[in-house]
């Protein structure tokens, strides 16, 4: 991938100085996937209490949970939201009154996103950037409906994935170097070809996708075999992201992981 950034009015770095980054996602509580995994579509809850005021509710929709990560170098607070569908999950990432979208869930479930929205304070017209980790329909299933409602929203995923992605307008192609939302995309290849994950290095957030996930001893496992296209790619993905600073991690499959993230993640990596 080049790490020329791609061309789209509502993203890289449009915001800058404009207020907070809030990210919202989507989770499961799994930890492999597949194309053929249409997983459940009823909402878990399991991250702490948002701080976001609700627009259209009084309290936080049914699944829908938030994070905020404190200030890093002088830079606002990221709220982060997890979205739990069953067996997978998505987030929103909100920023200056504009969100974005990380992974869409099963077909079906833009309800549970739009209800993650309204508790975060914005709707779907503030919705400018929606970001694929991976192709597999748990994952990209509510894709159309999603890009339907969002109707400025750019849609993100990595080049090797865009052809296996149904999808109602063109994708952008982005990879390492790239930037959407002030947000970095890093390549993490070997769960599908063109898998990305999502870092917010002001945040301290790290959105893995399918990467790795949640779950043992330490809070975070390796690559599934069993639903991983490259397990060498896979794990050479894993150890690039050990070498990452963050603090927390979330999920495709399994329970976030808040506080000294990174060092269990590069203690994991030196297993593999």
């Amino acid at each position: 991938m080049s790490a020329t950034e791609p061309r789209s009015r509502r993203m890289f770095f449009r915001d800058l100085g404009r207020g907070a980054l809030a990210i919202a996602v989507l989770g499961v509580g799994v930890t492999a996937c597949s194309d053929d995994e249409d997983g459940g579509v009823t909402p878990v809850s399991t991250s702490p209490p948002s701080t976001a005021t609700p627009t259209a509710t009084t309290g936080p929709a049914p699944g829908a949970t938030a994070t905020p990560s404190a200030n890093n170098a002088g830079t606002a607070a990221v709220d982060w939201r997890r979205v739990a569908l069953g067996s997978v999950s998505a987030y929103i990432l909100v920023r200056g009154g504009e969100a974005a979208v990380v992974d869409t869930g099963v077909s079906g479930s833009g309800g549970a996103i739009e209800q993650a929205l309204l508790v975060a304070g914005v709707d779907w017209d503030a919705v400018g950037h929606v970001i694929l980790t991976h192709r597999h329909g748990d994952h990209v299933g509510s894709l159309p409906d999603v890009l339907g409602r969002a109707a400025s929203a750019t849609a993100y995923a990595g080049a090797a994935d865009i052809s296996a992605i149904s999808a109602p307008s063109p994708l952008v192609a982005v990879g390492d170097g790239d930037r959407v939302f002030g947000l970095e995309i890093i390549e993490t290849p070997g769960h599908t070809a063109g898998h990305i994950s999502v870092l917010d290095r002001a945040g301290g957030l790290l959105v893995a996708g399918d990467a790795l996930n949640g779950g043992g001893s330490s809070g975070v496992t390796g690559p599934n075999p069993r639903f991983t296209s490259d397990l060498t790619a896979a794990t050479a993905s894993a150890v690039k992201l050990g070498e990452l600073q963050f603090e927390t991690i979330v999920f495709g499959h399994g329970d976030p992981l808040e506080g000294g993230a990174s060092a269990r993640v590069a203690e994991l990596a030196a297993t593999l």
